[in-house]
């Protein structure tokens, strides 16, 4: 059976279509301005202070859920994509815990929401960033 030449036509420009997935700017994130932090998202970019930071990736949230009673609090680690004006980085971030960057410290100050019983969608979760610029 033979096609006709328009559906052979057809069926050859479709075979050359190619469909690229589409990459959308970070999402500014919001200042505020009660406790100066930055707030973001996973794969969202804060200006926090002179550089730009962008979680990449939950590593670990171990924190103790909320009405419970823990011996440890535990922890919430993420790697985060570091921009300054001489390049990127990628580092790994500890609540609590400042790391050094270009002229001061970047600490990972909040994690939103409570840890509950239940677990988190990695797209619920919201970062505080706290910028403290060197002398």
């Amino acid at each position: 059976m033979k096609l006709p030449a328009l559906a052979l036509t057809a069926l050859l420009s479709l075979a050359g279509c190619v469909t690229t997935p589409r990459v959308e700017e970070p999402s500014p994130a919001s200042e505020d301005s009660d406790d100066g932090l930055s707030r973001t998202r996973l794969r969202e970019t804060a200006a926090v202070g002179g550089p730009r930071v962008t979680p990449v990736a939950l590593l670990e949230d171990s924190r103790c859920p909320t009405d419970t009673r823990c011996i440890w609090a535990g922890r919430v680690r993420v790697t985060v994509r570091v921009d300054l004006g001489s390049g990127s980085q990628i580092r790994e971030l500890t609540q609590g815990q400042p790391i050094p960057v270009a002229d001061g410290t970047l600490e990972l100050v909040a994690v939103q929401p409570d840890k509950t019983e239940h677990p988190i969608a990695p797209e619920a979760y919201r970062f505080g960033f706290r910028f403290m610029g060197g002398l």
